[in-house]
């Protein structure tokens, strides 16, 4: 889920805000208790999420694919006063960890946690969204993007995680996945009606500005 020599990245961790104790307890648990534990976002791109939205100070925010929580505690970090988070995920058997955490770190009460199919729940999201993380089924990446980009205000920014795909998509033989986010790249790079940049950080996360 990286390219840098692991050196190099404990030297980075080591020059960046350090995880809070929460963030901390919630990666361990997430390592110790849940399958693929490597989904989860971890301190660099964790406080690269921060980062982006204390720069935003977004109202309204969407991350599709919550896992256990980790990066919808880094998008709420800069949210206005009575900003909301609005975070989807399709598997319930982590939702409890997941609440558990939110209430630890105190966003709770910023957080509309919705358990079901992002695709037919983005459409009843009737607000203005200022920052958007796409994390969740790789397939439809490209359906994600066109679902929220009228939702999103111009100006407003959407990552997106995992465009690297562990470097499959440099790959000759390449999965339906693969071939999924070499699509979305491709789509989003040709879309003029956005700024964008691919960050080698992690597993590859695509920054696209609204114009």
């Amino acid at each position: 889920m990286t390219f840098f020599p692991e050196v190099l990245e404990r030297y980075a961790e080591a020059h960046t805000k350090p995880e809070s104790d929460v963030l901390r307890e919630l990666n361990r648990e997430t390592h110790a208790r849940v399958l693929m534990p490597q989904m989860l976002s971890g301190h660099l791109q964790g406080q690269f999420i921060r980062m982006m939205s204390l720069m935003l100070r977004p109202k309204y925010a969407l991350e599709i694919g919550t896992f256990t929580g980790y990066s919808a505690i880094c998008l709420c970090e800069g949210l206005q006063e009575n900003g909301k988070l609005f975070t989807i995920d399709v598997n319930e058997e982590l939702q409890e960890m997941a609440l558990r955490y939110f209430e630890k770190s105190g966003m709770s009460h910023k957080i509309d946690f919705r358990i079901g199919m992002a695709a037919a729940i983005i459409p009843t999201l009737h607000v203005a969204l200022d920052l958007v993380f796409i994390d969740a089924d790789k397939l439809n990446y490209g359906l994600y993007y066109d679902l929220v980009f009228d939702k999103v205000r111009p100006g407003g920014i959407i990552l997106a995680d995992n465009v690297l795909w562990s470097g499959k998509v440099v790959e000759e033989s390449q999965d339906a996945e693969t071939i999924a986010l070499k699509a979305f790249s491709d789509k989003v790079q040709r879309d003029e009606r956005v700024d964008n940049v691919l960050l080698t950080l992690r597993d590859g996360l695509m920054v696209i500005r609204k114009k």
